[in-house]
């Protein structure tokens, strides 16, 4: 069977010159910090081609170019714009998109002049988020990693990691988090939910929050999911503000501690950090000892 595509330059403007020609005689030049789901090309300077970079993400294409439009007038950020989707071909497999590109620079502690007020329009925007009727949106699943969905469906992975890291961890509070989670179950009518509320998928200018991007994961389910940021990239009165501005429950909140953890072990486990995250054994240390 033949490997995945080359994702590069040579790709993106052999498609834009096959289907998309009109916009042909435009520059084309990859972004300098690519993410995992998806590569990233600049197109001109207003618009940017986003391509899976494996098939489990295709179906996410079809998600945001559906969903997308009808959100962004009731948010309170911009969010991505599709202008147009690029079809299956024999130089690429699955269906690719064009968005009008947004400026800005991914989160990271460096980056934000007031983390406070980045966590106060986080929470307004999530808040925002969850207030759009969600009727007909895509339900949680395998395609978006069951964001939104139950927690439950990673209990052997999480017991896994806890029992694999007991020499690095306090296992038997880990435990205590991850059942404490599992029992707060979500029994409220499903929300939107973004599915991958993390520092790179927020754009700062001028240290302040100008945008959200990569809704792949987008669902309509339980939004504890959305708050693990409040560890990931909060910190004291931080993550305070943004508890306080944000219209959740405590049930929820203990449900966001397991998917924070869930998470946090995984990159415990495997060694692997996002730069723009804060390391997973103090995230580990911080879930085990809060309220």
């Amino acid at each position: 069977m033949p490997g995945p595509p080359t994702i590069d330059t040579a790709l993106v403007t052999r498609l834009i010159h096959e289907q998309l020609p009109h916009w042909g005689d435009l520059e084309i030049r990859p972004v300098e910090r690519q993410g995992h789901d998806n590569r990233t090309f600049r197109l001109g300077d207003a618009m940017g081609v986003r391509l899976p970079s494996a098939a489990h993400y295709a179906a996410h294409v079809e998600i945001e170019h559906t969903w997308l439009p009808r959100l962004a007038s009731g948010l309170p950020l911009p969010i991505p714009a599709p202008l147009a989707i690029g079809r299956p071909s024999h130089a690429y497999p699955w269906p690719w998109t064009v968005n009008r590109w947004i400026a800005g620079r991914p989160t990271g502690a460096d980056r934000v002049a007031d983390l406070t007020g980045l966590a106060r329009d986080l929470a307004g925007f999530l808040n925002a988020l969850r207030a759009i009727d969600a009727t007909g949106a895509p339900a949680p699943g395998a395609h978006n990693f069951f964001r939104g969905g139950e927690l439950a469906v990673y209990d052997g992975e999480t017991r896994a990691c806890i029992d694999a890291l007991r020499g690095q961890l306090d296992a038997a509070a880990a435990l205590d988090v991850w059942e404490s989670a599992l029992e707060a179950r979500h029994r409220a009518a499903p929300v939107w939910v973004h599915g991958d509320v993390a520092p790179d998928n927020l754009l700062v200018d001028d240290g302040s929050l100008c945008a959200v991007i990569d809704f792949g994961q987008l669902a309509a389910g339980d939004p504890a999911c959305d708050l693990t940021i409040a560890w990931t990239l909060f910190s004291g009165p931080s993550r305070d503000i943004f508890r306080h501005e944000l219209h959740a429950d405590r049930a929820t909140w203990l449900r966001a501690r397991g998917w924070a953890l869930w998470k946090a072990l995984l990159m415990l486990r495997s060694g692997s950090t996002p730069p723009s995250q804060r390391a997973p054994h103090q995230v580990i240390s911080e879930l085990v000892e809060a309220d």
